[in-house]
Formats: structure tokens, sequence, C-alpha cells
């Protein structure tokens, strides 16, 4: 994953926080759930780049 991906990611993520408290203090169940479901896009996108980079690590040790 890229830096420039990975800043992407890190930004949602925080947009989704962002979101979602704004949600609790304004009582707004809407605006709640769409930061929570931000936080968790960013979340999966970057655990899923994590996994792609660990099977290529494990691919070129057995590569050596």
């Amino acid at each position: 994953m890229s830096f420039t991906d990975k800043a992407k990611s890190k930004a949602q993520e925080l947009s989704g926080l962002a979101k979602e408290r704004i949600g609790d203090v304004t009582d707004n169940e809407r605006l709640r759930a769409e930061g929570a479901s931000e936080q968790s896009a960013a979340r999966a996108r970057q655990s899923g780049q994590d996994t792609k980079q660990a099977g290529r690590d494990v691919k070129d040790a057995f590569e050596k």
C-alpha cells in the first residue's frame, strides 16, 4: 500500500470518526451511522492491503 493510499484511508477513517462524534453530540442517528460506516470501510481497505503485502512478503521469503 503506497503512502498516498494509506493517507487516504486514514483521512477517511478520521472523517468517519468526526461524523460519528458529531452525530453523538447532536443525537443524529443517520450521521452517527454514516460515520461508523466510513470508519469500517477505511479499516477494511487497510486490512486488505496489509494482507496482500503479507502474502507478498511470504512469497519473497520462499523465493530467496
